[in-house]
């Protein structure tokens, strides 16, 4: 048998099957394996029965359909909110491979963990700001402002109504940011439970010791981890919504004692409540070595109860009488931002440092960054979702106070972040330039090659263009490493200087710029306007696109293959990132395979294209031995490379593939240079993995057998290639070919006279 994965952005049963005739065998409506209606067999006889391949001389082939795990229903859309998480997420995987430095290893994960934690606390922070800051302080305390919003004219002073009191306002407002950390626990565990909580096989530990985590049983199953997570991220975001609304008031409280020394006491139990979320984010990270269903049930019912008495009681003690308190500036807490800033680059430098510390105690040469992915990954991270709080609450404020003058506006931080994307963006610019020039001299060296690969044939100046331009392009992935560190630099140095400027003077770029020379000035009320108006642009972008998604399948199925790459991974650092797909696909191909060849005694060809790939040799890592004698790999436009061993070497570097080849059996890979994500596997050891680059396009010019002109195909229909039939075929016959094909009692569905599958 032969068990297809498709990759990146999905397809349908009917297409990888090559029948318009498809029926399920297993799986329900998020992920199953399919079959065409002629192998399927009829109802009464068993799922491994087969009517019609073997006739023609092929494997029974399947395929397994898991794209509604990242590109289904409308609502995915909204995933595009928790980008930042999805990111810092990744950090935590893409570590340099050190098995034998485990303490540090511990303390990069760590790190990684407090840096997502700090991302859960400014998103909270920002719906503070926009809520309880611009809304309910600033705009409902002024009359000018208040008039023009009729929804706010019962908070405002003017009218002397109950809920018209500074706390009472904050009390009201304090609602969205509460309501925004329920929707995030809420999610969390809704897609824990419909994508992660399918329980891998129980089985045998691997042996050998550089097969790496992905074949340790509890890997694809981390209940454990998340639940205490999700419980730690809840208590983080109610109690950034307690602080808002306790130490505004706290820091009016002077008379009378009683209210003062209870607004101590409540900010006392926050400040301890605060560490212990910490703490509890601290103790514990994954652990694969076995599977573990424990919950710690106490703490993660505990810990985000208790966060949410303590809000409680802080919305009581805001809503506190208080004769002579009214609103005017901004509200207390500007310091906030800017000490979140400051928080996020040190940890995002000491990551750097345990990083490298790691690298140069095994260099590997291939890996992305020296090592350091990771860390600037993080720190993107950070940059996203500071921009885009500091985005939210400037457009909120614009919108709020049509004049600017009414309005203190958004903290003076996020105003200077805003500020830094402009000069950003010029870098990336001329960073995308000089990717561009070096684009063209490729494509010009690659002319002569492809004039060399075909001699004999009349010259198409415009078809040698098209494929070496094709080929250069598809180098531009080798050249990611670049760009990222060219950003993550730039984003280090200009957050510094931003964090400096709001630090030292408490204005905004524009205004602090006011008795400079005329250059400096005018630069700082150009990048202070044109960041505003970038974020601003951004975000509209960003929601017109999930709208679009909402609407579209095809911007729906764009989406999804974003989330295809950035979602594989455990949710190992946030547990508010997009949900892990492999969580439930590992699983499933694991649990297909393992119970088809032992029912069966067949041999069976695991077969992935792009980040199937990656799925089946995720899969293959969890087998057991005896299963793994009866089963090849066939990889074509695999990314295991070229992306995974680069930028995850942990857990895909050289000494995980060349494991992994010793311990399956044959394994076959397929690619093409004009593919900008599949690449050879570079896997050593006898047989080699990698067959020869396939021809791209299979014919320069017009041919008995190609009378019109072949499209250059990159990264799509590689099983079109007779190329993939061959090694398929010598897959096969090189897996065991001494084995039986099917055991007699599976032989119950198969048509008298027919031999049954392998």
């Amino acid at each position: 048998m032969e068990l297809l994965v498709h990759g990146v952005g999905g397809t349908t049963p009917e297409k990888m099957l090559g029948d318009p005739r498809t029926v399920r065998v297993t799986g329900d409506d998020t992920a199953a394996v399919f079959r065409r209606a002629e192998d399927a067999g009829p109802p009464e006889a068993p799922d491994d029965a087969t009517t019609g391949g073997r006739s023609r001389g092929e494997p029974v082939r399947e395929a397994y359909v898991w794209c509604n795990l990242t590109s289904g229903n409308g609502s995915r859309a909204l995933w595009l909110l928790l980008l930042p998480f999805m990111v810092v997420n990744l950090a935590h995987w893409m570590r340099p491979a050190a098995p034998d430095r485990t303490r540090t290893v511990r303390l990069y994960g760590l790190l990684v963990r407090l840096v997502a934690l700090s991302l859960t606390v400014l998103l909270v922070a920002a719906a503070c700001e926009v809520a309880l800051d611009l809304v309910a302080w600033q705009c409902a305390g002024v009359t000018a402002c208040s008039g023009r919003h009729s929804w706010l004219a019962f908070l405002s002073p003017a009218g002397h109504g109950w809920w018209s009191a500074p706390g009472r306002r904050l009390a009201l407002a304090a609602l969205v940011p509460t309501a925004l950390t329920a929707l995030l626990w809420y999610l969390s565990h809704r897609t824990w439970s419909a994508y992660e909580s399918h329980r891998p096989m129980a089985r045998t530990p691997e042996a050998d010791p550089n097969a790496g985590a992905l074949a340790s049983p509890g890997f694809w199953y981390g209940r454990r981890l998340g639940a205490r997570l999700r419980a730690a991220h809840t208590a983080a975001g109610l109690l950034t919504v307690a602080a808002a609304l306790t130490f505004p008031a706290l820091r009016h409280d002077h008379h009378p004692a009683l209210l003062h020394t209870l607004g101590l006491l409540l900010g006392a139990a926050l400040l301890g409540w605060a560490l212990t979320v910490v703490l509890v984010v601290c103790r514990r990270g994954r652990s694969e070595a076995r599977l573990d269903p424990r919950t710690d049930r106490h703490l993660v019912r505990g810990l985000p109860l208790g966060a949410l008495a303590l809000l409680l009681l802080a919305t009581l003690y805001a809503g506190w009488s208080r004769p002579g308190w009214h609103s005017a500036g901004r509200l207390p807490g500007d310091p906030v931002f800017g000490t979140l800033m400051l928080i996020q680059g040190v940890l995002a430098v000491t990551l750097a440092v345990v990083a490298y510390d790691l690298y140069r105690r095994d260099p590997d040469p291939r890996a992305a960054m020296r090592g350091l992915g990771g860390p600037a990954v993080a720190l993107l991270a950070c940059a996203l979702g500071g921009v885009a709080s500091g985005g939210v609450a400037q457009r909120v404020a614009d919108w709020l106070d049509g004049t600017r003058s009414s309005l203190s506006g958004p903290p003076v931080t996020l105003t200077w972040q805003a500020s830094a994307i402009p000069p950003l963006l010029v870098v990336l610019l001329a960073t995308t330039g000089l990717l561009a020039a070096r684009v063209a001299r490729l494509a010009r060296a690659e002319r002569e090659r492809v004039r060399d690969q075909h001699p004999g044939e009349p010259e198409d100046p415009a078809r040698t263009r098209a494929i070496a331009r094709t080929r250069a392009m598809a180098g531009l992935t080798d050249r990611a490493p670049l760009l990222l560190a060219v950003v993550a630099v730039t984003t280090l140095l200009f957050g510094a200087a931003a964090l400096t400027g709001s630090l030292t003077t408490g204005l905004p770029p524009a205004r602090a710029a006011h008795g400079a020379d005329e250059p400096v000035r005018i630069a700082a009320e150009t990048a202070q306007a044109l960041g505003s108006w970038l974020v601003g642009l951004g975000l509209l972008l960003f929601v017109t696109w999930g709208r679009r998604a909402y609407k579209d399948a095809s911007a729906r199925r764009t989406i999804g293959i974003l989330w295809d790459v950035g979602t594989f991974w455990p949710r190992a650092a946030h547990p508010f990132a997009p949900p892990c797909y492999a969580e439930r696909a590992v699983p499933d191909l694991t649990w297909r395979t393992a119970t088809w060849t032992e029912r069966t005694g067949g041999r069976l060809v695991l077969s992935g294209h792009s980040q199937g790939s990656v799925l089946v040799a995720a899969a293959a890592w969890q087998l057991t031995p005896a299963t793994r004698e009866r089963v090849a790999l066939l990889t074509y436009g695999s990314p295991l490379e070229r992306l995974y061993g680069r930028w995850f070497p942990a857990h895909f570097g050289p000494d995980a593939l060349a494991a992994l080849h010793r311990d399956i059996g044959p394994w076959t890979n397929l690619y093409r240079r004009t593919d900008p994500i599949g690449g050879p596997l570079r896997v050593p050891g006898e047989p080699q993995v990698d067959h020869e680059p396939l021809a791209d396009p299979r014919s320069y010019g017009r041919t008995p057998e190609h009378p019109l002109p072949a499209p250059i195909l990159g990264h799509s229909d590689y099983q079109d290639d007779p190329a993939f039939a061959r090694a398929r075929a010598h897959l096969l016959a090189r897996l065991h070919p001494g084995l039986p094909a099917q055991r007699p009692a599976d032989r119950e569905g198969a048509q008298e006279g027919e031999e049954p599958t392998g």
